[in-house]
């Protein structure tokens, strides 16, 4: 059996043939890990937050990291960590890129 544009209206969309080609604007939970023992504060900031320095702090583990996790969406993200109210980039990042101001932040892709 062929099945036309026109027989496509008819079905359900979640079983249409073009439906299981659409990308999914999925959401994806991202953990974030800061080694920081000596600091007393650290905030994860980024364009995800518009560069908040307070809407996502970071809780303290008992070896002295700092984690977070927070869903994100498909695509590139640029971020820094704060803290202490210094920002640093994350060693452990996807790469590097530039802000507006042309310093180094750091990246991370979500597939």
């Amino acid at each position: 059996m062929i099945t036309t544009v026109n027989d496509m209206h008819s079905l359900r969309p979640e079983s249409s043939p073009l439906r299981r080609l659409q990308a999914k604007a999925t959401l994806k939970p991202i953990n974030f890990f800061c080694v920081a023992p000596q600091a007393k504060e650290a905030f994860l900031v980024g364009d995800f937050n518009d560069w908040d320095p307070t809407s996502h702090p970071m809780k303290k583990s008992f070896d002295g990291s700092w984690q977070l996790t927070v869903t994100l969406g498909h695509g590139g993200h640029h971020y820094q960590f704060l803290v202490d109210g210094k920002l640093m980039n994350d060693p452990r990042a996807q790469g590097l890129a530039r802000n507006e101001k042309g310093e180094k932040v750091s990246m991370l892709f979500v597939s």
